[in-house]
Parts: structure tokens; sequence; C-alpha cells
């Protein structure tokens, strides 16, 4: 399971539309490693002012590791963490996550490319 739902939000759906922030604070709370990750290349982003800043470390273990592909996997976290940080984001193999100023359009456009994944491709990498 993606995420761990309290019954007020379920209620919240079941009732019409779940707004962003109690959607986020689900994100956050069951997804705490993916959610630091982000956040902290959100404010290394900030602080360096550069198109984009990525993560080059492997997560410490499966269930890290898991976070993030569950979160990055899925269209409506992604975007409601786009929204909430307004950055872009995109991710590669099952770890290199990137924060991107939403007015890189080329940095992304190039970070996206199949040339750029066969690139960070590393043997270690394999199994990730």
């Amino acid at each position: 399971m993606s995420l761990t739902v309290p019954n007020d939000l379920l209620d919240q759906a079941r009732a019409g539309e779940v707004d962003d922030a109690a959607f986020l604070a689900c994100v956050r709370d069951s997804l705490p490693y993916a959610w630091s990750m982000i956040t902290e290349l959100v404010e290394q982003r900030d602080k360096t002012g550069a198109e984009f800043v990525d993560n080059q470390v492997p997560p410490p273990d499966e269930e890290a590791r898991g976070q993030l592909l569950r979160c990055l996997a899925s269209d409506s976290m992604r975007g409601a963490l786009e929204r909430h940080f307004s950055v872009k984001l995109a991710f590669q193999n099952c770890h290199r996550v990137a924060v991107f100023d939403p007015s890189a359009r080329e940095a992304l456009r190039e970070f996206v490319t199949p040339r750029a994944q066969i690139l960070n491709q590393k043997p270690e990498l394999v199994d990730c």
C-alpha cells in the first residue's frame, strides 16, 4: 500500500474532493523518507539558485527505496508535491530524484532523455 490514509481523509475523499494540504500531510506521514529527501533537495535548490539539484545516494534500505518509487510513480503524489514546492520533479533509476526550477525547461528536457538515462546507468544500480 502506498499511503496510510486516516479515516477523516478517507471520509473527505468519499464526500468529494481532497484538498492538497490534507493529501500532502498523508504523503508526508506515510512516506517520510521520500518526503524528507524531496524537501531537502528543494531547500538545497532554493539556497544555491541552481536550475536543478539531484540526489545521487542510494536509499539506505528497501523500505526507503520503496517510498521513493511509490511517491514518484504516482501522478497524483508527484503533482501535489510539485504544486506545493513550486518545482518540477524528475526521477531516474531507483533513487536519483531531481528538483527543477520550473523555468529550467532545457535542463529538465535533457535530464529525461533516453541519453541521460543510459549515461546514468552503473553496474551497481542494475538491481536497484
